[in-house]
């Protein structure tokens, strides 16, 4: 298909905004009001509005260079291209070991969403190996099928979590107790409340990470920018308001005291639903949470799965495509099985790696871009150089709160 033949189909902003809301939204949403519990609502609320400015910032920038290039073109030509080979294969390096450490949270969630579910339907408690390894085994072998097969095992799935959402966030609403959100003091353990959001932001900016996808829209919708940036921007705002709402039903039907009991037993996304089931609202959950992990999971394996596949050029004969899926799916197997506390701690390193691939690569792509493309459209507002080194300096800060976090030098709710 031709780019005048892609630039005058008639696609309207809807599509590419349920592809970068299904792309944020996964199971990084049951680490929010784990790791919100210290700063509660407000300061949350400033986290939520930072991060999506900054993210949304990145995408509309990574977009503008895009359009320089060819629909079709991804970040191996755009980064290559602009910044040179080196960002590149730092960036390609950055990107498999995001994919690697998303897969162990998952694994790791997902292992104990089974035992929970387990529980909550039969009465029978797994074992986190055998729940970990049903879940990873089960989910890997749909990998190993085909795309089509994950296409639509993913869109079955992302259906249920649109529905149970939405379902189980009316449900919970009526249970809220609307004086948790005042009755909060400005200080908890003589430390103030704003000095936990620090350790917080890595977490928000893995929930809401959707430059990935930006190139593909390009390929899709082909150079029109208006209706590209539309669905980027309403994504922008549907992700604040949904986890808007999750922090909001969260915190209003948990007494804030609880929320250390669910970091002290690792933070899983079993811990969180055991505190938040209560009546008609369990099993409305525990669909909601597995619909949740199984998509991510999905979409995030099948991206590790590929890029393994061309990397050691494998064929793609069911051997070819079992040894694609050993060296993908091994290493995140045998961490989430061994290793099974790990849900936090991975989702916290994922918003360190995307500090430097979602924050910082894409302004310096844009500014590269700038200087190459003279007479190209780089953006107003978002190609200025206030904001380039806005988000510039968002993406070192954000990098700057994970490091300090694991050197135990900031304050966290537990």
């Amino acid at each position: 298909m031709s780019n005048t033949q892609l630039s005058n189909s008639p696609k309207t902003a809807f599509s590419g905004t349920v592809i970068c809301i299904g792309s944020a939204i996964g199971a990084g949403i049951f680490s929010l009001p784990t790791v919100s519990s210290g700063m509660w609502l407000y300061w949350s609320i400033a986290c939520l509005l930072v991060t999506a400015f900054a993210t949304s910032s990145a995408a509309l920038m990574i977009l503008r260079v895009n359009l320089n290039f060819e629909p079709g073109d991804s970040f191996d030509t755009l980064i290559k291209s602009t910044l040179g080979r080196g960002w590149n294969i730092f960036n390609g390096l950055l990107f498999v070991f995001l994919l690697y450490i998303l897969d162990y949270a998952y694994i790791s969630g997902g292992g104990s969403i089974v035992s929970q579910t387990s529980v909550s339907l039969f009465g029978v408690e797994l074992p986190h190996v055998v729940a970990s390894l049903v879940f990873a085994i089960s989910l890997a072998f749909v990998v190993w099928l085909s795309t089509a097969a994950v296409s639509k095992v993913t869109a079955v799935f992302l259906f249920g979590m649109i529905v149970s959402f939405i379902l189980v966030m009316f449900d919970l609403s009526f249970t809220i107790n609307w004086s948790r959100f005042t009755a909060a003091n400005a200080v908890e353990n003589d430390t103030p409340r704003f000095y936990y959001v620090f350790a917080a932001l890595p977490f928000y900016l893995t929930s809401f990470t959707f430059t990935s996808v930006v190139p593909s829209l390009v390929a899709y919708y082909g150079k029109r920018y208006t209706t590209i940036s539309r669905s980027i921007l309403i994504a922008s705002l549907g992700c604040l308001i949904i986890y808007l709402v999750f922090l909001l039903v969260s915190f209003g039907n948990v007494p804030q005291t609880e929320f250390r009991e669910v970091s002290a037993a690792g933070g899983n996304i079993g811990d969180l639903l055991e505190v938040l089931m209560g009546g008609s609202a369990s099993t409305l959950l525990s669909i909601f949470a597995n619909a949740a992990i199984i998509s991510s999971f999905l979409a995030v394996s099948l991206g590790l799965f590929d890029f393994i596949k061309d990397r050691f050029d494998f064929d793609n004969s069911k051997t070819g495509r079992f040894k694609t899926a050993l060296i993908s799916f091994m290493p995140p197997i045998v961490g989430g099985v061994f290793f099974p506390d790990g849900f936090l701690h991975a989702i916290g390193f994922a918003g360190l790696v995307l500090a430097i691939n979602a924050l910082i690569i894409p302004p310096l792509m844009i500014k590269k871009s700038k200087q190459q493309f003279k007479e190209a459209d780089h953006g107003g507002f978002v190609g200025s150089n206030f904001v380039i080194h806005t988000v510039i300096a968002l993406g070192v800060f954000y990098a700057s709160c994970h490091i300090l976090a694991m050197l135990n030098l900031l304050p966290v709710y537990k």
